[in-house]
């Protein structure tokens, strides 16, 4: 239990992270844009990144790759998580026609419901964390002896 007490510390400080910018760009009418989500990754690749280099100056030699990927990993989905909760209670109960709003900006005549939206927030942050962590591995893994 107490290996994940770590990456669950990061998974929410990343998703609070997520969510205050997400908050931030709707004061300001800029979360219907969707370049603006592209921050999401430097957002979550900062945190995973701070959480892989906690893991290991808290394991100090007995440090390995699997380690860190669980730490990069767990962190991430934990944020994925949180941030597609968040964003279900928004497009539901916050803002109803915020899924409408987003696809305003694509000419498209399909019907897009929130479970479909919910699925590829969380698809999107999923494959942002496993590349991420891959990413972020190449920094801190072992060098070879």
């Amino acid at each position: 239990m107490n290996k994940f007490i770590l990456p669950l510390r990061f998974g929410i400080a990343i998703s609070g992270s997520l969510i205050g910018y997400f908050l931030l760009l709707s004061l300001f009418g800029l979360h219907t844009n969707p370049f603006f989500s592209l921050f999401n990754a430097v957002i979550t690749g900062f945190g995973i990144f701070e959480a892989i280099r906690f893991r290991r100056l808290e394991h100090g030699p007995n440090y390995t790759y699997s380690t860190g990927f669980t730490c990069g990993l767990v962190s991430g989905f934990v944020a994925t998580i949180i941030f597609s909760i968040f964003m279900a209670v928004y497009a539901t109960e916050v803002n109803p026609n915020f899924i409408n709003n987003l696809l305003t900006s694509w000419d498209n005549h399909f019907e897009v419901t929130v479970g479909t939206f919910i699925f590829v927030v969380a698809l999107m942050g999923f494959a942002t964390a496993v590349v991420t962590t891959l990413t972020v591995m190449q920094l801190f893994k072992n060098p070879k002896k």
